[in-house]
């Protein structure tokens, strides 16, 4: 989805907030719903749009956020033990009306007792705790919003990939698509508990993977290489020139790609987020052993194994 030509460019404001509702969608997964009156001006991009979450820290209060223009250098120069803990979400539905804005949560290794901050707050979090929601004031579209999704008006076929750290995202991507749409989203979670059931267009068809089977746990990232690479298949061979992929070194570098809005390239569109060492090579795939065009793929890393 292009960004509107002509588009005032949003200011991003911080709104307090509280949560009204939480929800287990699945072992893996909690639904926080959040309210606060300063939300109905919070202007979403729909798709795949980005917030950062502010969580006071123990004992402290959300005051604690700065606010303004200059709030992430007033941020950073905070002590830290007062500094908020500042997360990157997904917002999976706004509902202006209500003031009320769903985020879903992936709950990493809570049970193993090493989550992190924001995974941690979640699976205990209630109603009436307060945070800080980061967002743009105004509704519009594209990158000055936080939102990556952009296929070519050329796209015949959609691929979207990722693991339970995407799933948030893909769902609403897949809820706003045309009601004529054509793809196959691949979706990787730990459990069957973890599926989920999205409203998707009629050609758009969901392949949840579940890595936890009865004969033991399937590698993180095996299933969704497996899969992307029989749903490219099954599209055949629609790309052009082979387009060359320097190397990125996941462990020092952030792997974050999405092609700038521009002239519209290939008949098959490539969205892939989740941990960072799946992705690389996931892309790889798909440029370089299918010869989808760079320039038709977007791929993020959102998280890598190992670090927080």
């Amino acid at each position: 989805m292009a960004e509107r030509s002509g588009a005032q460019r949003p200011r991003y404001l911080v709104f307090p907030a509280r949560v009204a509702r939480a929800e287990r969608l699945g072992p893996s997964f909690a639904r926080i719903t959040f309210t606060g009156e300063q939300l109905h001006r919070f202007g979403t991009g729909g798709d795949d749009q980005r917030v950062k979450l502010a969580l006071p820290r123990p004992g402290r209060t959300v005051a604690d956020m700065p606010s303004g223009e200059n709030w992430y250098t007033r941020w950073l120069e905070l002590p830290d033990e007062i500094r908020p803990t500042l997360r990157t979400y997904t917002v999976r539905a706004f509902r202006e009306r209500e003031a009320e804005l769903d985020i879903d949560f992936v709950l990493h290794g809570v049970e193993e007792g090493h989550g992190g901050p924001a995974s941690t707050w979640a699976a205990t979090a209630a109603p009436g705790d307060e945070v800080a929601l980061l967002g743009p004031d105004r509704p519009g579209t594209g990158r000055m919003w936080g939102c990556e999704w952009s296929p070519p008006s050329t796209a015949r076929q959609l691929v979207l990939a990722g693991d339970e750290t995407a799933v948030p995202a893909m769902a609403a991507i897949v809820e706003s698509l045309p009601h004529d749409s054509r793809g196959v989203v691949c979706a990787e979670v730990p459990t069957a508990a973890d599926v989920q059931t999205w409203r998707s267009p009629r050609g758009v068809e969901v392949r949840w993977l579940v890595r936890q089977r009865a004969g033991g746990t399937v590698p993180h990232g095996a299933l969704l290489e497996e899969t992307v690479t029989e749903v490219l298949g099954e599209f055949g061979s629609r790309g052009g020139a082979h387009s060359g992929l320097e190397d990125v070194d996941v462990d020092t570098a952030t792997l974050w790609e999405v092609p700038d809005s521009g002239p519209a390239s290939g008949e098959v569109y490539g969205w892939l987020a989740g941990e960072a060492a799946v992705i690389k090579r996931l892309r790889r795939i798909l440029v370089q052993e299918h010869r989808v065009p760079r320039t038709a793929v977007a791929f993020m890393g959102y998280w890598r194994e190992g670090r927080s």
